[in-house]
């Protein structure tokens, strides 16, 4: 069993499964859907071509950085009489870790190659939204949630002291796909099944989410002191 990680990461994503007309929102963290389509993308696929071998890989995500939710809005002429406001979400500076599972290997290493060279533009979620290096972070010789796990925390050495400061701890959210046999699974409507413009699909997969994963930080009793002690003469 094999693993291929991904480090999803941008100044905005926008992972919607359910936006309608003049309102577009977003999931609080990457779709399977959105992620297959990036896959798709740096394949080369058309639109119209086959998803199959991409949504059957078993799909899972860690929160390293859950982000800001921001709405912005859309100002859209119609005619020169008639212009109306579109609403769009989008997650600001987020960053995922996103496993995708396989027995096949090679297979994960062709998507592996294809992510370093892609035959079209990527995008998280929206045109807009294109990511930050690295994007794919090689292949695990484990499952899903141990990858998951086991990885080191995607956010950079600064933000990690800034976020040591103020807390002792740090959680992150785990969600897999689920099987059948599993207790109490969620079911979400992501799983892409065509891409198609003239007749997109999609179906409902299970999710599972995981005990969160912690990170305790060490010294955390000195994360209020400084090196620069300006009263320290006067004391």
């Amino acid at each position: 069993m094999s693993t291929l990680l991904l480090r999803l990461a941008a100044p905005l994503q926008a992972w919607g499964i359910n936006s309608k007309f003049d309102i577009r929102k977003t999931e609080r963290e990457p779709s399977k859907s959105g992620v297959v389509g990036l896959l798709a993308a740096a394949l080369g696929r058309r639109r119209d071509e086959s998803l199959d071998d991409l949504a059957a890989l078993k799909f899972g995500i860690r929160s390293d950085k859950e982000g800001e939710l921001l709405k912005d809005f859309h100002m859209v002429l119609k005619d020169k009489k008639t212009s109306y406001v579109t609403t769009r979400y989008y997650l600001a500076d987020a960053i995922f870790l996103v496993g995708l599972e396989s027995q096949d290997e090679n297979f994960l290493k062709m998507l592996d190659e294809a992510l370093q060279a892609p035959v079209f533009p990527l995008f998280l979620g929206r045109r807009s939204c294109p990511p930050t290096l690295p994007l794919s972070l090689g292949i695990r010789q484990t499952d899903l949630l141990t990858a998951l796990q086991e990885e080191p925390w995607q956010v950079s050495k600064w933000e990690q002291e800034r976020i040591k400061r103020k807390q002792d701890s740090y959680t992150m959210r785990i969600v897999t796909d689920a099987l059948k046999q599993e207790a109490y699974p969620v079911y979400q409507k992501d799983l892409p099944e065509s891409f198609n413009p003239m007749f997109r699909k999609y179906g409902y997969r299970m999710v599972k989410e995981h005990k969160p994963f912690h990170i305790t930080f060490q010294n955390a009793e000195e994360r209020f002191h400084t090196e620069h002690d300006p009263m320290k003469e006067l004391r």
